[in-house]
């Protein structure tokens, strides 16, 4: 049976959006695991109903596929393009553009497989052949036969926990979840205290979170990490392509490098899975995904370790001009890296705007509607589902960002409570400012927001800081935006 290895404590859900209360919400480890906890799916309204052990039993898996569904979907497809449909027309011509005949089934299917995610019918046939494969291997209750007895599976959060158990896993499970993509992450030896404070201060959605609770929690997670560098236990480390993951990669690769160990280590690293769905995080994924994504593991090299090391170092710099070298780089060893931390760079201030990435597309979302505010939760699943390049926030984190938004001299937006003081029914407004920044009136520091500290990056209106090109992608040294 999986179950929580060492200090750590029982693991929680992960990734989704906001936490049931239940009884064991006293437990301090709960709030800070819910962090950036996300559902399979993420609905356009938030709901107490998303936590993932009150959902119903039976709904849509968008990464379990049918292969009959399929062919019905190619064919209705196929049949409505025929008759003239736009929309399904535009579908067909996305992906295949032969002029010299019409359509054919042949056509339709590859279509389909293309917006699944694969090159063509027969990958999507070989793919759900697979995956039927390992659901009835579990239906059978075969264990994961080459699974090293005393597998340790280290994961940035328990979303899958018990997808791996499900899936027929029997190692240990080890969470290592400081949303350090976040915040403040500085030099020196009190990072845990700094990250303490600042996580128990900005997530206030979410219950439980004393400084003393969130101290403990990263102590233990620590201990957790530290345990398994320092141990001969086999090691899989769980990890997917956004910021979020990818720091989190670093830090622990950073551990096991300052340890000298490398052997016994692997790593599965997805930015993709075929379905019906944008792929955000192995969260999403049933349990014969995750089956499948064994066979993908791969050792983890020096090299590897080194790329981490180098990370963590740079994150942890006042100066951002380290990392945005790595950033510039290709990271061949771990190509995810460079991508994540380009997206990283941008919740610097904008060098035309002075918005991080994150609050821009905020702020144009809000713009598309202004007769009828969005709320909170609809402006996070917009967030996750269609604008964000490259997702990386949880609810509650981007509840901080909203929040920090309002604390301006002059905000950008503000917050109107929803009657029942649900944060995220709350309705989220353009001012006059937000307007003035969107249409390049005003720069965003000029509205005097607080100092905040992105890694070890102060940002501070009223001194010199740091800004990102978006253009250009590249860190620029600006003056003070307000006096």
């Amino acid at each position: 049976m999986l179950r929580a290895w060492g200090p750590v404590g029982p693991a929680r859900p992960r990734k989704g959006l906001r936490p049931r209360p239940t009884r064991d919400m006293a437990d301090h480890s709960v709030a800070l695991s819910l962090v950036r906890r996300r559902t399979r799916t993420v609905p356009e309204r938030v709901s107490v109903m998303t936590d993932r052990r009150s959902a119903p039993a039976v709904r849509p898996e968008p990464f379990l596929l049918d292969l009959d569904q399929q062919r019905r979907q190619a064919r209705e497809l196929l049949r409505a393009a025929r008759a003239g449909d736009p929309d399904a027309r535009a579908r067909l011509h996305r992906h295949w553009r032969r002029a010299d005949r019409p359509a054919v089934l042949a056509d339709a299917l590859h279509v389909i497989a293309r917006e699944l995610g694969l090159a063509s019918w027969p990958k999507l046939k070989a793919h759900i052949a697979a995956l039927d494969a390992a659901g009835a291997a579990i239906a059978g209750a075969h264990p994961v036969a080459d699974e090293a007895p005393g597998t340790v599976h280290l994961r940035c959060g328990s979303d899958i926990r018990d997808g791996l158990r499900l899936a027929g896993f029997t190692g240990d499970f080890l969470e290592v979840s400081d949303p350090i993509c976040h915040g403040p992450v500085p030099e020196g030896d009190d990072i845990i205290g700094v990250r303490a404070r600042f996580i128990a201060r900005s997530y206030q959605s979410l219950p439980g979170l004393t400084v003393a609770a969130v101290t403990d929690k990263l102590t233990r997670e620590a201990e957790g990490l530290a345990a398994a560098a320092g141990g001969t236990r086999p090691v899989v480390l769980w990890m997917e392509h956004d910021p979020y993951d990818q720091l989190i990669l670093a830090r622990c690769l950073a551990a096991f490098a300052a340890a000298g160990r490398c052997e016994g280590l692997q790593l599965i690293l997805r930015d993709g899975f075929p379905g019906r769905a944008r792929f955000i995080g192995l969260g999403q994924l049933p349990p014969p995904a995750l089956r499948l994504l064994w066979a993908e593991r791969r050792p983890v090299t020096r090299d590897m370790l080194g790329l981490g090391q180098a990370v963590w170092a740079a994150l942890r710099r006042p100066d951002p001009r380290d990392l945005a070298a790595i950033a510039a780089g290709s990271t061949p060893v771990l190509p995810q890296m460079a991508p994540a931390l380009r997206r990283y760079l941008a919740e610097l201030p904008g060098l035309g705007d002075g918005l991080s990435l994150t609050e821009r597309l905020t702020l144009e979302m809000i713009a598309e509607a202004p007769d009828a505010p969005p709320t909170a939760g609809r402006l996070f699943g917009r967030l996750m589902r269609e604008t964000d390049p490259l997702p990386w926030l949880g609810d509650a984190m981007y509840l901080a960002i909203l929040h920090q938004m309002t604390q301006a001299g002059d905000p950008a937006i503000r917050l109107i409570d929803a009657p029942d003081g649900d944060p995220y029914r709350a309705t989220v407004a353009l001012t006059d400012a937000g307007r003035a920044v969107l249409t390049g009136r005003r720069d965003a520091l000029s509205l005097a927001p607080p100092p905040r500290q992105q890694g070890g990056v102060l940002i501070d209106p009223a001194a010199r800081h740091w800004r990102w090109d978006r253009d250009a992608e590249r860190v620029v040294e600006a003056g003070p935006a307000i006096s």
